[in-house]
């Protein structure tokens, strides 16, 4: 079987919705990604694959192939698996590799919340089994796993701090390429007191009883990302650096009414199929959709939190859909090449509906 490695991994600025980034259009995002990713594999690339949420409809990945200037033998297929489309991108790209469909790929995800032509959500479960919007699903796994307001507001002021710290290093730097001139997230614009809002937040999903704010919640947000999928014998050829080498994956399904902890039992089913465990892993990254959420993740799974998100993550920078699952991807390419001894990396996305999926990489040194 062939081995799948990711060389190369790009993001546009996370920007707000209605923000920065506000007339840029799904494909008008992703594009100078692909544009710039696309330079550095011509003549060997595949095809497209792009996560989107709610955005436009139609064929997203291939109308930004073309709005790129990619040549128009490379085609495009777009997926949408909600929060996890852009990590299930990723996920179908190693996969063909791996299966000999194909050698190369660009892989990721984008989201333009800002131009959605959708006045609410999708369905994400029929009614008569229960169909909660996210926050109130994230309410939900708080008070199932007895997770608190401060458990969760003290994880969303560590994640806080640790965005701020690796933007004020200059982290980020690398992983960005500018949009409309804008070479930042747009939370970086200024830096909040993230102390006091977390003591003034109240509850905004289950107003008498709950837990979860606006502050210990992610935003809503328009972003782009996307990673070179490489098989590992092509990519030598070529001389590429391989730094991540594809080894499983796993999904797991949970009660539609919980889609916060489905990352746990993808972690756990792909940990046990590979003879690993939580001590193996050096690096964890799961989307931070809601502090509830990662609090009752990482005390169900064990997972000691200078493991986790080690550089902030959603709650801070923000959710951009359909790119989030390959932000989290893009995050650890760059984690591993600056720390050593690194061996096993995981990224996890909980989706709506109560989809959980999990992929495994080897650091490639």
């Amino acid at each position: 079987m062939h081995s799948a490695v990711i060389v190369q991994a790009k993001r546009t600025p996370i920007g707000k919705m209605n923000g920065m980034l506000r007339s840029w259009e799904a494909h008008q995002l992703a594009a100078p990604i692909l544009q710039v990713l696309g330079s550095e594999v011509e003549g060997i690339l595949d095809e497209v694959i792009l996560g989107n949420v709610v955005g436009p409809g139609g064929n997203v990945a291939r109308v930004a192939a073309l709005e790129a200037g990619l040549p128009m033998s490379i085609t495009g297929i777009t997926l949408d698996r909600q929060c996890s489309a852009g990590l299930e991108a990723i996920r179908m790209a190693c996969y063909f590799i791996q299966g000999g469909a194909g050698k190369c790929y660009i892989a990721g995800g984008v989201e333009s919340t800002s131009t959605s032509p959708l006045p609410k959500r999708a369905r994400f479960s029929p009614e008569k089994i229960g169909d909660p919007d996210m926050g109130v699903a994230a309410e939900y796994v708080a008070e199932k796993y007895g997770i608190t307001k401060m458990e969760q507001d003290e994880y969303a002021q560590i994640s806080f701090n640790r965005s701020w710290s690796a933007y004020d290093n200059g982290q980020f730097k690398q992983e960005i390429i500018p949009v409309a001139e804008k070479d930042h997230d747009e939370e970086f614009l200024r830096r909040r007191n993230i102390e006091a809002l977390l003591k003034r937040a109240k509850p905004i999903f289950i107003k008498e009883t709950g837990t979860v704010t606006a502050v210990n919640s992610c935003g809503i947000n328009d972003g782009a990302c996307a990673v070179v999928v490489m098989d590992e014998v092509l990519a030598k050829q070529h001389r590429y650096q391989p730094v991540l080498r594809f080894v499983d994956s796993s999904v797991s399904g949970v009660h539609p009414n919980f889609p916060g902890i489905s990352p746990v039992q993808a972690i756990q089913s792909l940990l046990l199929k590979n003879s690993l465990t939580i001590a193996d892993i050096d690096l964890f990254e799961i989307n931070e959709a809601f502090a509830s959420k990662i609090v009752a993740c990482s005390q169900q799974l064990s997972i000691p939190l200078d493991k986790l998100n080690v550089s902030g993550g959603a709650l801070t920078m923000g959710h951009p859909y359909g790119a989030s699952g390959a932000i989290l991807v893009t995050r650890l390419f760059y984690e591993v090449q600056r720390k050593q001894n690194i061996k096993y990396v995981v990224a996890a996305v909980g989706s709506g509906g109560g989809i959980g999926l999990a992929m495994l990489f080897e650091v490639i040194r």
